[in-house]
C-alpha cells in the first residue's frame, strides 16, 4: 500500500503547483493563490492586525459580495493603512483565500483531526463527518460560500481561490488519512482521492441544501447525526474491508 501513499502525495503536490485542474495557472492572480506562502500555509498564530484585516474583509464580502469591496474599503474596515494591508495581502484574490483557508484549516483540518491510530474506522468517519458538516452548516460559512457561488462566474479566480484553500485543502489531507487507513488494512480504497470525495458529496445531501437555501435556518442535532451515519454506512459499504 506504501505506493498508493505515494501516488496521492504526488497528485497532491501537483494540484498546488498546476492548479486543480492540472494546468499552469493563466495570471497573476492564480499564481498568487497557488504560492505556499499566501494559501498553503497557516501561522500558527495571526498578528492581531491580520486578523482585524481578516475579520473587516470577512464582513465586507459577505455584505456587498466580493466583486464590489476594494482593497481601501478592507483598510478603512479594518483601521489600518494600506501599507499594512498589503504587507500581510497581496491581493483581494490572496486576502479572500486565507480568509477561507484559515477557517478550514481551523474548522475541518486542525492538527490532530485524522488520527493515526484508528482503532474503530467507522467511529473515526463518524467524528470527521460531523465536524465537517457541522462547519458547512454554520452562518459564516454559509455567507462566503454563498458569495463565492454568486460572483465567480465573473471572478473565476474568486472560485479558484474557494476551492483551493476550502474544500481541496480539506480533501487532500483526508485522502492521504483515507490512504493511510487503506495501508492499515481499515478499508479498500482504491483511489483516496475520489473516495474522499465522494463522502463529502455524502455530507452535503438535502440538510446542506435546505441550509443553503435558507429553508433549514436551525439545525438540529439529531438531523446532522443522521446525515452523517447514512454517510459512513454507505461509505463503509463502498469502501470497508469485508
Amino acid at each position: 500500500m506504501v505506493p498508493m501513499l505515494r501516488r496521492v502525495k504526488k497528485k497532491l503536490n501537483r494540484s498546488v503547483q498546476f492548479g486543480l485542474d492540472g494546468a499552469r495557472p493563466a495570471t497573476p492572480h492564480i499564481e498568487i493563490m497557488t504560492d505556499a506562502t499566501a494559501t498553503i500555509s497557516l501561522p500558527a498564530e495571526t498578528s492581531p492586525k491580520r486578523r482585524l484585516v481578516l475579520e473587516a474583509a470577512a464582513d465586507l464580502f459577505m455584505e456587498h459580495g466580493y466583486e464590489k469591496v476594494s482593497m481601501d474599503a478592507v483598510a478603512r474596515g479594518a483601521g489600518v493603512s494600506k501599507a499594512t494591508l498589503y504587507a500581510h495581502f497581496a491581493s483581494k484574490d490572496a486576502l479572500f483565500a486565507s480568509i477561507v483557508g484559515e477557517a478550514c484549516q481551523r474548522n475541518t483540518a486542525p492538527e490532530g483531526s485524522f488520527p493515526a491510530e484508528v482503532t474503530d474506522i467507522r467511529a473515526a468517519l463518524t467524528v470527521i463527518g460531523e465536524r465537517v458538516l457541522r462547519f458547512l452548516l454554520q452562518p459564516g460559512t454559509q455567507a462566503i460560500y454563498r458569495v463565492a457561488v454568486a460572483e465567480s462566474a465573473r471572478c473565476p479566480e474568486l472560485g479558484r481561490a474557494f476551492m483551493a484553500n476550502g474544500p481541496q485543502r480539506f480533501l487532500d489531507r483526508f485522502s492521504i488519512w483515507l490512504a493511510a487507513q487503506t495501508a492499515a488494512g481499515h478499508l479498500a480504497v482504491t483511489d483516496p482521492l475520489m473516495a474522499a470525495e465522494q463522502f463529502g458529496a455524502l455530507l452535503r445531501l438535502s440538510l446542506f441544501m435546505r441550509v443553503t437555501l435558507g429553508l433549514a435556518p436551525e439545525c438540529r442535532d439529531p438531523e446532522v447525526s443522521a446525515t452523517v451515519a447514512a454517510a459512513v454506512d454507505t461509505f463503509m459499504k463502498a469502501f470497508g474491508r469485508a
